[in-house]
């Protein structure tokens, strides 16, 4: 029985996913609107980094706070990014563990967040989609992304059931789809490019965030064989590292086409896996960026206004 409720449940998130619907509830909701020194690893560490001005930063309309912050949530061995867009919006990147799902609901509550807008679902392994059931019950969810690809484990299933019972659809992540695009603000997927992978991690959606003249780029688990295909603009001032620095991504030719100022990685303290790869840290070095681990640092946050970055560290967020 539960053999056949898995296959029907994956065949059913094969058939969302071709569809690539707008998301929305079933009970009608409305739809959503469309050269660095290393910082210091105290309770609290902040670094202002001035960028140049760019040519038009057009004034922000609407709801716009004209502060776009990027919160790296320290989940262990795991990935969660919540964005706070420019325009109120919000954006789920992941959502850790299951072990971290707790972490990751009182976060967003303590953040005041009441929605998400946007859910990107990078690919579904446990270490990224285990805390995502729990906030997708838990939050009113606008549009969801998530490659074209299934994945035959407990964890995915209550994943696609969650997003069944709530009555949400999955746009199909791929490169070229546009998110969000507005005045000075543009949210991009960049991959995966093709459709076809021996490994999961290289079906990671990967996405740019550009707002003013500053960027964002959010690797998942992308490996090198992703990492080659992409083909866009992908120069980014901050670089989620891939695969908690695993040394299967990051190389030296797209660390290179980046080209970051500072880098993030999503890594457990004292983990098995070795990770952060120490060839992956010395290419970072000598690429001259500034590097923020969690296992380390705690919560990174990252505040920008289009123009300059101010980071924060939050050791107590562990």
């Amino acid at each position: 029985m539960r053999n056949r409720k898995t296959l029907l449940l994956i065949f059913l998130a094969l058939t969302v996913l071709l569809s690539s619907c707008t998301v929305s509830r079933s009970c009608g909701a409305s739809e959503p609107q469309v050269s660095s020194e290393p910082v210091s690893s105290g309770p609290s560490s902040r670094v202002l980094v001035s960028q140049p001005s760019p040519t038009a930063l057009l004034a922000p309309a609407g709801d716009f706070s004209g502060l776009l912050t990027v919160h790296f949530l320290d989940v262990g061995q795991a990935d969660c990014i919540l964005v706070r867009l420019p325009n109120a919006q919000t954006m789920l990147i992941d959502g850790g563990s299951r072990s971290s799902s707790q972490t990751v609901l009182d976060y967003l509550v303590s953040q005041g967040v009441g929605s998400i807008d946007f859910l990107v679902i990078t690919h579904p392994h446990e270490d990224h989609i285990g805390g995502l059931p729990e906030v997708i019950d838990s939050f009113d969810i606008g549009e969801i992304y998530m490659p074209r690809v299934s994945h035959n484990t407990q964890i995915f299933e209550r994943l696609l059931t969650a997003i069944q019972d709530n009555g949400y659809r999955i746009n199909a992540s791929s490169a070229g789809t546009v998110i969000l695009s507005a005045p000075d603000l543009h949210i991009e997927i960049v991959a995966p490019v093709g459709d076809s992978y021996r490994e999961l991690n290289n079906y990671s959606t990967v996405v740019r965030i550009a707002y003013g003249n500053v960027s964002f780029l959010f690797t998942g688990d992308a490996e090198t064989v992703s990492e080659n295909e992409i083909t866009g603009d992908i120069r980014s001032d901050v670089l989620k590292v891939a695969h908690h620095g695993s040394d299967t991504s990051t190389s030296g030719s797209f660390l290179q086409r980046v080209d970051p100022s500072y880098a993030v990685i999503f890594v457990g303290a004292n983990n098995s896996y070795g990770h952060p790869s120490q060839d992956v840290l010395a290419r970072l070095l000598a690429a001259g960026v500034s590097v923020f681990r969690t296992d380390e640092a705690g919560t990174v946050v990252m505040t920008t206004d289009g123009v300059t970055i101010e980071i924060d560290t939050l050791e107590g967020t562990r």
